[in-house]
């Protein structure tokens, strides 16, 4: 099997994708890619004003082509959206095309990681604390199928980064 260029991180929002890429990246020596942050400079504009403004679906098709495009790139760890692999096939893409890493956390850690941070974020702009971790639980419930199709999956990034880190490198043959 060859060696995958390529590490796709996927998850639930707030469940550490962009700063452990980051991490990753550093200890790898390899690029970091925010698919989000290049959806964002490419069409000049937040993630949440391109929902605003032109839809969940315009979004997911922009998502689409941009997943494809950062993925040219060698030696990449590219931190992908939270619903990125459950639309227009971009989990079975990424499994083609690099190494796929679901940092799981649990609904309640994600509510309360995300009750501080959830004014910047799209689909949560509606929803109050109250009914935060029963709509994670129900999102992530949704999105399972995808995620559990990650050749990785780890328990909360974080505390667990440089046990993933030797996955990783194991799997990349270092």
């Amino acid at each position: 099997m060859q060696k995958p260029d390529k590490i796709f991180l996927i998850g639930f929002m707030g469940s550490g994708k962009t700063t452990t890429g980051k991490k990753l990246a550093s200890r790898l020596n390899w690029k970091f890619i925010d698919l989000d942050e290049f959806i964002e400079e490419d069409k000049g504009m937040p993630v949440a004003e391109i929902f605003e403004t032109q839809g969940e679906d315009w979004f997911r098709t922009v998502e689409a082509e941009a997943l494809r495009t950062v993925a040219k790139a060698d030696n990449t760890v590219i931190s992908t959206g939270g619903g990125t692999p459950c639309f227009y096939e971009n989990m079975e893409f990424m499994l083609q095309n690099g190494l796929t890493v679901y940092l799981r956390m649990t609904p309640e850690s994600l509510a309360r990681r995300l009750a501080r941070s959830s004014a910047g974020r799209p689909l949560l702009k509606d929803i109050d604390k109250e009914e935060l971790e029963i709509y994670i639980r129900t999102k992530l419930a949704e999105r399972e199928p995808w995620y559990s199709m990650a050749e990785i999956k780890t328990d909360t990034a974080g505390r667990n980064f440089f046990h993933l880190l030797s996955l990783i490198k194991k799997r990349l043959g270092k």
